[in-house]
């Protein structure tokens, strides 16, 4: 009995001893301080490159193919219906929509990964920071698989930047809302620079650069979040579900009304197929 509780006192000190060196390891100080709500910098709409304009004006190196899928969904959209994002389901917007800062963000560091959080669908990130490689099957999502590194970019002893490649995608995703596409394939890297201003610590900087078949180049674009400056931000619970009047069939989206009938989105828009229903009564 007394082996017995002597071994017993021996596992749980090395116990103790190991949750307390993990603990020690991991020192908040060595990395930049990310606290509190940050939000979108730049005023106006939420467009990927936030130093262009919105749509055309964002000259998004497409191929030509893509080009015209995207004047095509611009096209679309002018008649009233949605182009290619599908955030009006209330599915995700999907990497790298997903960094143009529309929603509250909050950054949460521990010793392996790095959290994204967002308050908007599903938008929340998961960056991996243990020293992990892709595995060789990614389960494919709108947001992808995040690998990251913490950077000592001056070699002071404090992480300065946050390295971070995104893949195993699926779509189909926009970088806006003005609907510039991504490849079908979903074989995007996204790639990022997450980093503190140096002049200010209430700015924080994503350096983003997308590598995709739709493009005929790399395209980098510099977003930039401030911190809010109210000690106890307001966070709004959003479900998107619960005042989305969007109705999607088939490949249609209609609306409800504000008497719950189903109704068009675009001029001569026809009704959705009803031949599984019986006819009505007269």
């Amino acid at each position: 009995m007394v082996l017995r509780t002597a071994i017993h006192a021996a596992v749980l000190a090395a116990a103790l001893a190991m949750t307390g060196s993990a603990t020690q390891a991991f020192d908040q100080t060595h990395y930049p301080d990310l606290r509190g709500q940050w939000r979108r910098a730049e005023a106006g709409t939420f467009r990927f490159d936030p130093a262009k304009p919105w749509g055309p004006g964002q000259e998004a190196p497409l191929t030509a193919e893509y080009q015209s899928i995207f004047e095509a969904n611009l096209a679309s959209q002018a008649a009233g219906g949605q182009g290619i994002g599908v955030t009006y389901t209330c599915q995700s917007p999907g990497m790298p929509r997903v960094t143009n800062g529309y929603g509250p963000t909050e950054f949460v560091v521990t010793p392996e990964t790095t959290h994204i959080l967002v308050e908007n669908i599903y938008d929340s990130r998961r960056i991996f920071t243990d020293g992990r490689a892709f595995p060789d099957h990614i389960e494919p999502s709108l947001l992808g698989y995040s690998i990251g590194r913490w950077i000592d970019v001056d070699g002071d002893g404090k992480y300065d930047e946050l390295d971070v490649e995104t893949r195993g995608f699926r779509g189909p995703r926009a970088y806006d809302a003005s609907g510039i596409p991504l490849h079908r394939d979903n074989e995007s890297v996204v790639k990022e620079r997450v980093f503190l201003d140096k002049a200010d610590p209430a700015i924080l900087h994503d350096e983003v650069t997308v590598f995709d078949h739709a493009l005929t180049r790399p395209w980098m674009v510099l977003k930039s979040y401030r911190r809010q400056t109210d000690p106890q931000p307001l966070w709004v619970e959003y479900v998107c579900n619960e005042s989305n009047n969007h109705v999607h069939i088939g490949n249609e989206n209609y609306m409800l009304s504000g008497d719950g009938l189903l109704m068009p989105t675009k001029k001569g828009q026809q009704p959705p197929d009803l031949s599984l229903f019986a006819p009505p009564r007269k």
